[in-house]
């Protein structure tokens, strides 16, 4: 009996252990497929990006991003209409692509003491989430060391503001990130809408938040990604920003009249990467500036969500 009892009970456990095996391995598997799925999606729903591929020294990709020249827009602002002091180049010292997967902006100053950068825009003007739908648009960047002036920023502006360059605010801007060098562990996000000065959107300031980084951390210290969430699918429209995937900036449709929101986000955007120096975020530079800091961007992606 006791012999009997002993073989039966190693069986049901020896059944349990194969039932088990069998559960954790359906688990894993469906898990995996489950994995795989999202980031196929993921994959599939990108609506243009950009990995900067390519040899050192070379320009950014020809057929994805133009290369703004000079210290304004023709007809525009001087000095883009921010007090920023550099000249915008397509000089290989300041704007390339470093070979590993980046492109590298950097600021530099001539032996006269001009200041020289780069910014770069994308060709496509159309971004924009559908109907209904959401529009991520995300970035990995490092940004320069701490240095007085510095102003580097990954940005949106209205379709038409190119060509035209003096309906802004109203076309609306969408500051991804924006930081200084005098605030190096703050991240500033802001939507630009409305009238200037004042209006809606509070101009000159706009509708914008703070991020400072934890625990007194550098934004320069490595890349982080930044992005921000275009919603049509909620009751009502919002614009969602994120530093390291963490939400801490939202602007709702309703903060504003309809036509000013209207005005501002019904239609496409293009994409802006630039390093500015001087001007009124930052500052100008002083005697502790140095020359040579550059942003350094690792991606750039579009996708619908």
């Amino acid at each position: 009996m006791l012999r009997k009892q002993s073989t039966t009970t190693g069986w049901r456990s020896r059944r349990w252990l194969i039932t088990g095996a069998l559960v954790l391995v359906v688990v894993v598997t469906v898990a995996g497929y489950a994995i795989h799925a999202a980031t196929k999606d993921r994959a599939t729903n990108v609506v243009w990006s950009d990995d900067f591929a390519g040899a050192a020294g070379s320009a950014p990709a020809k057929d994805k991003w133009l290369l703004t020249t000079g210290t304004s827009y023709p007809g525009g602002a001087p000095q883009f209409g921010t007090g920023e002091i550099q000249t915008y180049t397509d000089d290989p010292a300041n704007v390339a692509l470093d070979g590993d997967g980046h492109l590298v902006i950097t600021a530099t100053r001539d032996d006269g003491g001009a200041w020289r950068s780069a910014r770069v825009e994308t060709r496509r003007t159309d971004f924009q989430p559908a109907a209904g739908g959401t529009l991520e648009v995300s970035a990995r960047i490092k940004v320069p060391a701490p240095s007085q002036g510095y102003w580097p920023a990954f940005w949106m502006l209205g379709d038409s503001f190119r060509g035209n360059y003096v309906n802004w605010p109203e076309v609306g801007e969408i500051d991804i990130m924006e930081s200084t060098g005098r605030q190096p562990g703050l991240v500033y996000a802001t939507l630009h809408c409305g009238t200037a000065p004042g209006g809606p959107c509070r101009e000159n300031d706009g509708i914008g938040a703070r991020y400072p980084l934890p625990d007194g951390q550098l934004l320069s210290a490595a890349f982080r990604t930044f992005s921000i969430q275009w919603d049509r699918s909620t009751p009502r429209e919002e614009i969602r920003w994120y530093v390291d995937g963490l939400l801490f900036h939202t602007v709702h449709a309703d903060d504003v009249d309809a036509t000013t929101w209207a005005d501002a986000t019904a239609h496409g955007y293009f994409i802006l990467l630039n390093l500015a120096i001087g001007g009124a975020l930052p500052g100008g530079p002083d005697a502790t500036t140095t020359p040579g800091g550059s942003m350094v961007v690792d991606a750039v992606t579009v996708r619908r969500l």
